[in-house]
């Protein structure tokens, strides 16, 4: 079982990925932690993202994600993957990956965003964050997650969808 956690900035990708993965068995990926160095820098700066800059760090979490496939281990990532095209990077053709996105509204974010304090990206790119957004379609196959209880509630939730996925996706002997 491998997930790709995604939604716009403060949507709880990380916090509830942890606690899925460790309810899971999981290992568990910060996306962000693969940006390299410049990407965050300009983030910091208050500049968005171009899918230039987006490029190497797509790359990066496919790569982790191909690591997993490899050895045979579960694995959750968070990223944000707000377009198809990086989705299409990201999981493509690999059947076993599954989209999970975190479904919040632009007022829902805004106040966590406005709440939360030490992380790059500043409140000011929100609206690009949801400007970009292209919600997943039926043809991904996503697990759509609606946010705003608690974390861990969403999280239970989670780790439930994705085990009943897999469990109805494994071959039959």
């Amino acid at each position: 079982m491998i997930a790709v956690v995604m939604g716009v900035s403060a949507s709880g990708k990380t916090t509830i990925g942890e606690l899925a993965a460790a309810k899971l068995g999981c290992e568990f990926q910060e996306g962000d932690d693969l940006h390299p160095p410049a990407n965050v820098a300009k983030m910091r700066a208050g500049e968005p993202l171009t899918d230039a800059d987006r490029a190497p760090w797509l790359a990066r979490i496919a790569a982790k994600i191909d690591d997993w496939r490899a050895r045979d281990v579960c694995g959750v990532v968070a990223c944000s993957a707000l377009k198809r095209s990086y989705r299409d990077v990201l999981i493509g053709k690999r059947r076993d990956v599954t989209l999970v996105y975190l479904k919040g509204s632009y007022e829902l974010i805004h106040r966590r965003m406005a709440a939360r304090k030490g992380h790059f990206m500043p409140l000011s790119l929100l609206r690009s964050q949801f400007d970009t957004l292209e919600e997943p379609t039926p043809d991904e196959h996503p697990l759509v997650i609606r946010i705003g209880g608690r974390a861990q509630t969403v999280a239970d939730e989670l780790a439930r969808r994705l085990k009943a996925r897999t469990t109805a996706q494994a071959p039959r002997a």
